[in-house]
């Protein structure tokens, strides 16, 4: 059995089998839809989000409210969210499971006073969290976005950096410094004082926007500075997340690769029994292995907030610089035809660079590690 525990705090239990059986049925519905091809259906103007596939994922099968209450239409916990986001990660697939489901919908489960807006999030709606420093991090100290009030209603000015899936959403949660220190606010983006731009992004399924505020209302979710806890303890959640989902990433590489360097003749001799070509591949399954144990124990230190900010940060230390190594030699062992775009080995890579940054590097996790066992 693997014990997880909720955004309420309530600890329960998920079988291995029961944890089978959801990958299973999310890897079944990412083949449907032809698996990383559902990529290549995206351009510049229309990152991010493949539309069907969310309604199909989110939606009929659930995923939307993974990870959140079960009095609001949730399902299950980090345990999950590992599982399906492994999957997810193997085909890239384009659905807003990471910026919605986990990152928005684990700061609106902390707050405690957003029953509404999860339960539109639990039916597939999009919400997108504006949290990141200008350094593209979570920093409390440097929160971009500040908030005053004016005749008892919350106004939110400036530029929030880095709104993972923001140019798609119906809402935006938002962390402001006020003060009585970060407290979060629901932002509706089509109201006045709001103008969302979609960025470009070197990886087409990591849509990304910047979002600026100009005397926009908005409506507190928590009060007295409590967002700092909230967000945080989300953001653990997520990089959790973010860590399976490279993990994911990462052995579909090294699997393409694998089969590569087996089918593949030079000289009249499979690529793969070359000496060179077996230690990197071995060095690939390291990587890859390192990466998965990373992940488990993030997983099993659900029951404990201080044990999983130590777990999560271990696990973006590792896995965002295994994906970025695999994904690199993924393309080199391809040879030329990997550096083509009819080729899926670079959709890998710029996903394993796009990743390796999204949350903060691996230096702003192994700084954050060093904070958390006092050294």
């Amino acid at each position: 059995m693997t014990t997880v525990t909720g955004p309420a705090g309530e600890v329960t239990e998920a079988s291995e089998s029961e944890l089978e059986d959801l990958r299973e049925t999310v890897r079944s519905v990412c083949a449907d839809a032809s698996g990383i091809a559902a990529v290549r259906s995206l351009d510049e103007h229309s990152p991010g989000i493949d539309a069907g596939l969310w309604d199909t994922l989110g939606r009929q099968v659930g995923l939307a409210g993974l990870g959140l209450p079960e009095e609001v239409g949730g399902i299950g916990g980090l345990a999950e969210i590992a599982v399906v986001c492994e999957e997810l990660g193997r085909t890239l697939t384009p659905v807003p499971l990471l910026s919605s489901t986990v990152l928005a919908g684990q700061v609106l489960a902390g707050c405690g006073t957003a029953a509404e807006q999860l339960a539109e999030l639990a039916e597939g709606r999009v919400h997108a969290l504006a949290v990141a420093a200008p350094d593209g991090v979570w920093r409390p100290d440097a929160v971009p976005v500040e908030v005053t009030w004016r005749g008892g209603v919350a106004v939110l000015d400036g530029t929030a950096p880095f709104v993972l899936d923001g140019a798609d959403a119906e809402a935006l949660v938002v962390a402001a410094a006020g003060p009585d220190g970060v407290d979060v606010f629901l932002v509706d983006p089509r109201k006045p004082g709001v103008t969302v731009g979609r960025v470009p992004t070197l990886d087409l399924s990591r849509g990304q926007a910047v979002v600026t505020f100009s005397g926009a209302r908005a409506r507190a979710l928590t009060a007295g500075g409590e967002g700092t806890e909230v967000v945080t303890r989300a953001l653990d959640t997520a990089l959790v997340a973010l860590a399976a989902e490279q993990l994911g990433g990462a052995q579909a590489a090294l699997d393409m690769t694998v089969a590569h360097v087996r089918d593949r003749t030079q000289f009249g001799r499979a690529l793969g029994s070359f000496q060179a070509v077996k230690h990197t591949c071995a060095d690939m399954l390291l990587q890859v292995e390192s990466a998965r144990s990373a992940v488990v124990r993030a997983v099993r230190a659900a029951g404990s907030p201080e044990a999983l900010a130590e777990a999560a940060a271990v696990a973006q230390s590792w896995c965002g610089e295994a994906f970025t190594f695999v994904a690199a030699e993924c393309v080199q062992l391809h040879g030329g035809m990997g550096f083509t775009w009819e080729h899926d080995a670079h959709l890998y890579f710029r996903r394993a660079q796009s990743d390796a940054v999204l949350l903060g590097g691996t230096a702003h996790h192994r700084e954050r590690l060093a904070g958390l066992l006092g050294w």
